[in-house]
């Protein structure tokens, strides 16, 4: 059995150099509960130096508005990770409970890697609960740990009525090229050792569910034949 109902996936910038969509997601309860799953870019896009700018889509919270749904109606957010194109919007959610890997909190406290959007993760305003490792949230939705792109890097796995299991690797695997353990490290990355073990762990759990669907953190090509709000899988 599973408590989710929908699954809605949200496109909030796009870099066309890289054909690299930057993204977030929406699961649905049966009970009428939110969870989004990241909150994607600030208003104020400052890429690093050498990056080109991607193209802003809607924001998180026009895009969830469009089908009605304002950030007081999100009960949770899970915040995969607190890289700047997944952690832009968190104070936007402020009545949301975050439920983030306690590693990659606590790493994030003195990663300077993290530093430009600790004026995000690190709002005190914000409630966050802490997870060691892989969590079962509710029935049908589950976080799974996956580091190497980043320490205490969460993937998410949903359990839909007809649709079955969708594995959202987020960036663990960035795309379908990287679905390998012939892993390269790049310089986004942080450990090339955990990323191809996490890179397996994700493997043997689609092969284990038999999932339907794995959805690629930024893969331009997959996302273009993939649904998209207010289109839902269910």
């Amino acid at each position: 059995m599973t408590d989710v109902k929908r699954l809605y996936l949200m496109q909030v910038a796009f870099s066309p150099e890289r054909n690299t969509p930057f993204v977030c997601y929406l699961v649905q309860l049966n009970d009428g509960r939110n969870v989004l799953i990241d909150s994607g870019l600030p208003d104020m896009v400052q890429p690093p130096p050498g990056v080109v700018m991607p193209q802003l889509s809607q924001n998180v919270v026009e895009q969830l508005g469009s089908i009605g749904i304002q950030p007081e109606d999100i009960q949770y957010v899970i915040a995969t990770h607190f890289d700047g194109d997944h952690a832009g919007r968190l104070d936007s959610f402020k009545q949301a409970e975050f439920l983030v890997q306690r590693s990659h909190y606590e790493n994030a406290q003195t990663n300077p890697r993290f530093e430009r959007t600790k004026n995000q993760w690190g709002n005190p305003d914000l409630h966050f609960r802490f997870l060691d490792g892989d969590t079962e949230l509710f029935p049908g939705l589950r976080v799974v740990q996956t580091d190497g792109h980043a320490k205490g890097h969460q993937s998410v796995m949903v359990t839909l009525p007809n649709t079955g299991v969708v594995i959202l690797a987020i960036d663990a695997v960035p795309n379908q090229e990287a679905y390998t353990l012939e892993r390269q490290l790049r310089p986004v990355d942080d450990n090339l050792e955990e990323m191809i073990a996490s890179t397996k762990k994700l493997m043997d759990l689609e092969e284990r569910e038999k999932a339907a669907l794995v959805v690629f953190g930024h893969d331009g090509d997959q996302w273009a034949t993939l649904k998209k709000l207010p289109a839902f899988y269910d």
